[in-house]
């Protein structure tokens, strides 16, 4: 079968590869979170090379700082290997627990469903759904090194925040401002040689 290709996709300024990518960016302004789309190619050695496409400037909470994006429709095992490297290769002790330089989240669709739980449920789904040595999607594995579901939202401050998946990290979760930028992102329409807007 041939490899079908995804319509680039105008927002703000930026041509992105897909929709999906461009949606994401809009979940990003709806979380008033400050973003670069695929700000630098970096060279892994041995052959490989990787572009990350967003770069998260000023994350608030547990992984506070900058954080890469990666958004997946489709993994592959190329595309696993460069990420997990990346990641590996930001951490000052690769045998240390700890925020890696080179901190990724993995993302995939926007998640759906008929209310923040729904969502919530939703991200925890992929979150855990092991497979292999592929980056599990919405998951501080790649982030820190913990094996924990990461969602991505607006805190009670109104600032974007990976929360973590009990009721104490998810009770900071403004729900429904969090909702509302999904709900925003999962709506964008990009018709076919028309620039996207919200």
């Amino acid at each position: 079968m041939k490899k079908i290709k995804a319509i680039e996709t105008e927002y703000k300024g930026y041509l992105f590869r897909s929709r999906l990518e461009a949606r994401w960016a809009v979940f990003s302004d709806f979380c008033g979170i400050d973003y670069e789309y695929e700000p630098e190619g970096y060279d892994l050695g041995n052959g490989l090379t990787y572009l990350p496409d967003f770069l998260l400037h000023g994350v608030d909470g547990r992984s506070s700082g900058d954080l890469y994006v990666e958004v997946k429709g489709q993994m592959t095992d190329a595309d696993a290997e460069k990420i997990n490297r990346f990641y590996e290769l930001g951490k000052d002790d690769p045998d240390f627990y700890g925020k890696s330089q080179t901190a990724i989240l993995v993302v995939v669709n926007i998640p759906s469903g008929a209310d923040i739980d729904d969502i919530l449920w939703s991200i925890e789904n992929e979150a855990y759904n092991d497979n292999g040595k592929w980056p599990n999607k919405y998951n501080f594995e790649t982030i820190d090194g913990d094996y924990f579901a990461a969602y991505p939202g607006i805190n009670h401050k109104g600032k974007f925040e990976l929360f973590g998946d009990d009721s104490n990290y998810l009770c900071d979760m403004n729900s429904r401002a969090t909702e509302k930028a999904y709900r925003a992102a999962r709506q964008a329409r990009f018709e076919h040689g028309v620039k996207g807007g919200h």
